[in-house]
């Protein structure tokens, strides 16, 4: 094992588009709120902030969570992967986390029959 793998150094290893793979979920209850990405300005953002930042893929910009909607992320809890290539973020939401307006962004289960909305 490497000291990237073991090690106490935080050194996100990101993508060809400098981008790493986060994932929020509820500190509360531990529900799988959202997936999105960050690149090392929203993950600068978010821990001298203590609100989640991530970059936006299709605007191509840094987002605030919340920040035109008031549902932002409060980060309770921030964690790293044995690769350093996926972030966990345990938050307290201020409200929805999914664009929709729903409570997270996983609301349709996959089936053989196809999607169901729950």
């Amino acid at each position: 094992m490497s000291e990237h793998e073991t090690g106490l150094a935080l050194n996100p290893k990101w993508d060809a588009l400098g981008l790493v793979t986060a994932v929020a979920t509820d500190a509360a209850t531990g529900e799988v709120l959202m997936v999105a990405h960050m690149n090392a300005d929203a993950l600068a953002a978010t821990l001298a902030t203590g609100e989640a930042h991530y970059w936006s893929r299709s605007r191509q910009e840094l987002w605030h969570k919340g920040a035109t909607s008031g549902h932002i992320q409060r980060v309770v809890e921030m964690r790293i992967d044995c690769d350093q290539d996926a972030l966990w973020l345990k938050v307290e939401p201020a409200g929805p986390a999914c664009h929709t307006g729903a409570r997270n962004c996983f609301y349709r289960r996959v089936t053989a029959d196809g999607l169901v909305a729950e």
